[in-house]
């Protein structure tokens, strides 16, 4: 008996479908419930977040993230960064290659002409060691090698999800290393406020507010320019709350570039690293509602341009702009650009972050 209650889940998910083993190492689906009964539910393979059951203004639970619901899908998912963990490096660095203390650095080249999210091996397709305490949060552990895709110094990495009775999804990053290195962390979860279904309905009349008067302008192989733009005036401009779709074609050099939106937004801050607003996202018909907070300096927004109607949970697909990121980090290409917030982490610091995904109802 006890087992039939331990697989009803909201969600629908059963571990069984998730245990393997993966180079020696063992995944498996961990499921964070808070007071309300509402769930998370996340795998230790990249860290993917797998479900997110939150209500409607009507009290209907969905799923609001994309994911799989096995784990040879998750594995082999067309999108490999589907709602996972980044690092070593999260976004884009130029050709792959950055120089740290007076050594040249060449990473692997896998999104056109340049390094994207720690490689092709990144966090993301390794099995992290997870430890759930208690019913609502799940920590989970990761040693980065030295040399891992390219990377100086061993990297050791804890990412502590966290499921609050005020339905926050709340993850806390932590990072320390032996050797001067770099490191940008951050989730990349694939939100769909409206429920995922068959079709995922489009994000286009998605409202959506951004705490951000500036933004970072990329070339067209989505690198930054290196310059630092007012959003006033541009498609970029979401300090009064607007439908995602509104500016997402317009006629303008930057939407090109990202194929829509594809870009970091400079979030305003009275200090480095507090913790403050960033992003407010309302979805109209279901009255669900998104916000977030961050203490990094950056937040990558996209707008899924590149999905392909591929299937994900529970007979669920996901076509093209059918989910939103909002990816908190510091900017791409940092290491590359002195005049960015620095991405370098030395022996005896600690890296540390934290986001904040609070789901709510108007």
């Amino acid at each position: 008996m006890a087992n039939t209650t331990e697989n009803a889940t909201l969600c629908g998910l059963k571990r069984e479908n998730f245990q393997t083993t993966v180079n020696g190492k063992k995944t498996d689906l961990y499921i964070l419930r808070n007071r309300k009964g509402y769930e998370v539910a996340i795998t230790n393979y990249g860290g993917a977040i797998c479900a997110i059951m939150v209500p409607d203004k009507d009290g209907n639970v969905a799923n609001v993230i994309q994911g799989h619901d096995n784990i040879n899908d998750v594995i082999n998912s067309p999108e490999p960064f589907l709602s996972t963990l980044i690092g070593r490096f999260g976004n884009r660095i130029a050709k792959g290659q950055f120089t740290l203390n007076g050594k040249d650095y060449q990473l692997a080249i896998n999104n056109g002409p340049n390094a994207l999210h720690g490689g092709p091996t990144g966090f993301h397709a390794r099995v992290w060691d997870a430890k759930q305490m208690g019913s609502r949060s799940l920590a989970m552990n990761y040693t980065s090698a030295y040399g891992e895709e390219g990377f100086t110094g061993e990297c050791k990495i804890t990412v502590e999800f966290t499921f609050t009775d005020l339905n926050e999804l709340v993850i806390e990053y932590l990072a320390t290393t032996n050797k001067k290195t770099i490191v940008n962390l951050t989730h990349h979860a694939f939100f769909s406020l409206a429920g995922i279904a068959n079709p995922t309905p489009t994000i286009d009349n998605q409202i959506c507010e951004i705490n951000a008067d500036f933004f970072i302008p990329i070339d067209e192989t989505s690198i930054p320019t290196g310059e630092i733009l007012k959003v006033a005036g541009t498609p970029f401009d979401f300090r009064t709350p607007k439908a995602i779709g509104k500016d997402i074609d317009a006629d303008d050099e930057q939407i090109k570039n990202g194929a829509g939106y594809d870009h970091c937004f400079v979030l305003n801050k009275r200090e480095v690293g507090e913790l403050s607003f960033a992003a407010k996202l309302t979805e109209p018909v279901s009255g669900r509602t998104l916000e977030v907070f961050t203490t990094e300096p950056g937040m990558q927004v996209y707008s899924d341009n590149w999905a392909t109607g591929y299937s994900g949970q529970n007979g669920a697909t996901f076509p093209r702009r059918s989910a939103i990121c909002f990816e908190c980090q510091h900017f791409p290409d940092s290491p590359n650009r002195p005049y960015f917030p620095s991405v370098v982490l030395r022996p005896n610091d600690r890296y540390k972050q934290k986001t904040i995904f609070r789901f709510g109802v108007e």
